[in-house]
């Protein structure tokens, strides 16, 4: 075995873990900062390189990027055209074991093929780009037998796009996540009659568009504070029993009704794909579940990088992109120019309903603008967006109504940082006021 890993082994400066959306540019942004396309290489576990994005043949992807609305395929296939291009080498079907730093500081990443066998590279930095899985019934706690016919909205996604199979054809979809809401709008283009889409919390989870272009526009009906409380069928789904539930998530007694169906999807929630992470014993944020990093998307592993969903869960491949090209970006002038002198890492704390913000920390003294994106943990309407350090306010902007569905992004400028390195105890806080 070792001799075999011996002959397999190779070493690059940059390995990228993850073909999808994020791993295709960061390692473009690689490349157009410096880095040498034949010291790069690409791990992907599927045969092609997109990720996620192959399956989602929808448009509305690229409205930031190209100013133009496109397909997912069409999308990846935008970034992946640029890495064949370049010569950006790939290992496909690949599935990538462990990561570990070596005492000379290079990090030694196992994987495994069909065709390759055991596999080590020894690479001096890397980026993270895992993606994202989805939450499935295991953690729902749903009770009921366990039938057939009950799928995560993804994998139902993927059988219909890709597969060209159907189901089921009455569906009742638990969750109003992105991929749930666009399942409800394709499988009733397929024909299956979806009876109605159920959200525990008081607020979907998806972005207004989807609501109103997959949902209002087939008048399919969404139950917001309801939850699934039991599941019908031995061998087969044949119904669901659906309670409201009150402030506490808890179902009220006298609520049910019950809905013929013989498939369920679930969309509650994603979950960044971080084992590697754990086991390279890099910390994560509690509340995104994915590294916590710098401005740089520097993970407190030096060298490491991470971004797209494997950080936190987006809700457009337009700013994974963006994201992936920053830290792409941030890992070619680390390998140019190794760690960069900082005189103080100032903090970035969420207030309020602000549930978290990423990067977490800011390197001073900085001379570039600091992106930073956060979600909220409520709806609220007519408020500014502040940025903070002490009683400076180095951001403020009026917002009419943030959604926890929908990320927000605000952008300090460098001048607005500068001296702050000088002041005692200082850190960046992110809140939000009624105007």
């Amino acid at each position: 075995m070792r001799e075999m890993m011996e002959r397999n082994a190779s070493m690059r400066a940059l390995a990228v873990i993850g073909g999808g959306p994020a791993g295709l540019a960061a390692a473009v942004a690689a490349v157009e900062n410096g880095v040498r396309p034949e010291d790069i290489l690409i791990f992907e576990r599927e045969p092609e390189l997109g990720g996620i994005l192959l399956q989602c043949i929808h448009n509305g992807f690229g409205i930031h990027r190209f100013g133009e609305e496109l397909s997912g395929p069409e999308y990846a296939a935008r970034f992946a055209a640029k890495v064949h291009e370049y010569g950006i080498p790939s290992l496909l079907s690949t599935m990538v074991l462990s990561m570990e730093q070596l005492p000379n500081g290079n990090k030694r990443i196992t994987a495994v093929s069909e065709e390759k066998g055991l596999i080590q590279i020894e690479a001096r930095a890397v980026v993270l780009s895992m993606g994202c899985r989805e939450r499935g019934r295991g953690a729902l706690n749903i009770p009921g037998s366990r039938p057939s016919g009950i799928y995560t909205a993804g994998a139902a996604q993927k059988f219909v796009n890709i597969k060209g199979y159907l189901p089921g054809k009455k569906v009742v979809i638990l969750g109003s996540g992105d991929i749930g809401l666009i399942m409800a709008r394709r499988m009733t283009l397929e024909g299956a009659e979806v009876k109605a889409v159920a959200e525990l919390l008081p607020y979907s989870g998806g972005l207004s568009r989807n609501i109103q272009q997959c949902l209002k526009d087939f008048g399919i009906p969404l139950l917001l504070s309801h939850t699934i409380t039991k599941i019908h069928g031995r061998e087969r789904v044949t119904g669901v029993t659906i309670s409201e539930v009150d402030a506490h998530r808890t179902p009220i007694p006298g609520t049910e009704q019950e809905i013929e169906c013989d498939t369920i999807l679930l969309s509650c929630g994603l979950i960044p794909e971080n084992e590697l992470t754990v086991q390279a014993g890099i910390p994560l944020d509690r509340v995104t579940g994915g590294a916590v990093v710098g401005e740089n998307r520097e993970t407190e592993m030096p060298g490491v990088f991470a971004a797209g969903n494997v950080l936190h869960v987006h809700d457009l491949v337009d700013f994974v992109s963006a994201e992936a090209e920053l830290a792409g970006k941030s890992a070619a002038r680390w390998l140019k120019e190794g760690e960069r002198t900082v005189v103080k890492r100032l903090p970035v704390t969420p207030k309020g309903i602000i549930r978290y913000v990423v990067p977490q920390s800011i390197a001073l003294p900085q001379n570039e603008d600091v992106r930073l994106f956060f979600r909220v943990g409520e709806v609220a309407e007519k408020v500014n967006i502040l940025v903070e350090c002490g009683d400076r306010v180095l951001y403020k902007s009026a917002k009419a109504k943030v959604l926890p569905g929908e990320m927000e992004s605000v952008t300090v400028k460098a001048e607005k940082l500068a001296g702050l390195e000088e002041i005692p105890n200082a850190g960046l806080t992110v809140r939000l006021e009624k105007r």
